[in-house]
């Protein structure tokens, strides 16, 4: 099973009135729930953990959702050992550093679209994101 045929999957299955959703087909195992906060994926010998929101929401007036780009791995900092870019209740500038996802070994930095408070930050340190989700909020 491709990456694409997977998007494919976990687009249809939020779309869909499913709760939970579990495919095996040779080596690769995945299983989609709504009823908590992640998605496993199991290839091979491989396991992947994802963290993913449970719940669909949509943003209230004036609040701006930060959306990744791209598919990878989000991370709150440059390093393990510095702080986070910014936490809930932090001030914002427009193009200010929010986070990084790194994608094929590229750090790729995601700017603040606004200049507002952070509001929610959604998927936890080092765990993967997909493309056009949101990471954050900001108002």
């Amino acid at each position: 099973m491709d990456f694409k045929q997977i998007q494919t999957i976990i687009k249809d299955f939020e779309e869909s009135n499913l709760t939970i959703l579990e495919i095996e087909k040779d080596n690769f195992k995945i299983r989609l729930s709504k009823n908590n906060d992640t998605v496993f994926v199991k290839h091979q010998n491989e396991e992947v953990i994802a963290a993913s929101e449970p719940e669909v929401t949509f943003p209230g007036e004036g609040v701006t959702e930060v959306k990744s780009p791209l598919v990878g791995t989000f991370y709150t900092s440059d390093s393990p050992d510095n702080e986070p870019f910014v936490t809930v209740g932090s001030q914002v500038v427009v193009g200010q550093k929010l986070c990084i996802i790194e994608a094929m070994k590229i750090m790729n930095e995601i700017t603040s679209p606004i200049s507002g408070t952070v509001t929610r930050i959604i998927p936890q340190n080092g765990v993967a994101v997909g493309f056009d989700q949101v990471l954050m909020t900001i108002v």
